[in-house]
Order: structure tokens, then sequence, then C-alpha cells
């Protein structure tokens, strides 16, 4: 009589298999985390450059600035909406919140008596990560832009 032999995995590894998951889940788990607040930097920094491009395209179309900058720009208005912004009418700005700092970026107009300026500044990232990624992201070297005023042909 001939005994059929089963072939199956030993405890030993068994074990071996799920301490090398264990390892490549905890190296894979930052990992993921830390892309997520990448493409989060990203996609505002992108909703900021875009939010200044349409606030700069109605300023010229329109030849005057609106208080509400969410009226402008649909950027800026979907940032208020989804929270990472919030609009200041009376100082024509939306401060930009990223990670723990509230005022990581700031989008303003500056109105002065013969012209608009549009400025982007930022506020101290501190040891957050993530708003230091943001104003390294962003191209603050073209602000301050001039909307409107004497050197602004229509």
């Amino acid at each position: 009589m001939h005994t059929a032999l089963h072939k199956a995995f030993t405890m030993i590894e068994l074990i071996f298999v799920i301490v090398i998951l264990g390892i490549l889940a905890a190296v894979a788990i930052p990992k993921l985390a830390a892309t997520r607040g990448d493409a989060q930097v990203s996609k505002i920094a992108m909703n900021i450059m875009t939010g200044a491009s349409e606030i700069a395209s109605y300023a010229m179309s329109q030849a005057k600035t609106e208080d509400n900058l969410s009226v402008m720009s649909n950027a800026v208005a979907n940032m208020e909406a989804s929270g990472e912004a919030s609009i200041s009418t009376a100082e024509k700005k939306a401060v930009i919140q990223v990670g723990s700092v509230n005022d990581c970026a700031t989008i303003q107009v500056q109105t002065g008596a013969n012209d608009d300026n549009l400025t982007i500044s930022f506020g101290d990232p501190g040891s957050d990560t993530l708003c230091v990624g943001l104003q390294g992201a962003i191209d603050a070297s073209q602000y301050p832009m001039k909307l409107r005023g004497t050197s602004v042909n229509y």
C-alpha cells in the first residue's frame, strides 16, 4: 500500500511569511501617507495658481475687482467650499490653511487709489511639512501683479 504525502507549509515557513508581510506593511504605509500629503499639496498649489490667474483675467475683462475673491475665481470658491480657504471681503483676501498652519498662504487684492495689485504671501510654516511643501511649490516671484492702474493697458 502506498501512502500519499501531502506537501504543506511548515509552521516556521508561515511565521517567516507573516514577518515579511509585516515588514512590507511597515514600510509601505508611511510611503502611502506621504503620497497622499503630496497629492493634497499639489492640488492646493494648483488651485492657488489657477485662482490667481482667474482673478487676473477677471480684473482685465471687467476693469475692476470684487471684494469677494470667490466671485472672481472658481478655484478660490472651491477652496472655500472645501474648507481649505477662508475669505475676508473686508480685506479682499483668501487665507489658505494647509496641515496645522492656518495661514500657510494668502491670496490678496490690494486696492489703492489708482491701482489694484494681486499678491500671494506666505505665513510661517513652522515644522509643518505640508505647508513647507506648498510654499515651495508656488512661484511667488511674479507677485505682486498689477491688475489695474496706469501701467496696465486695457
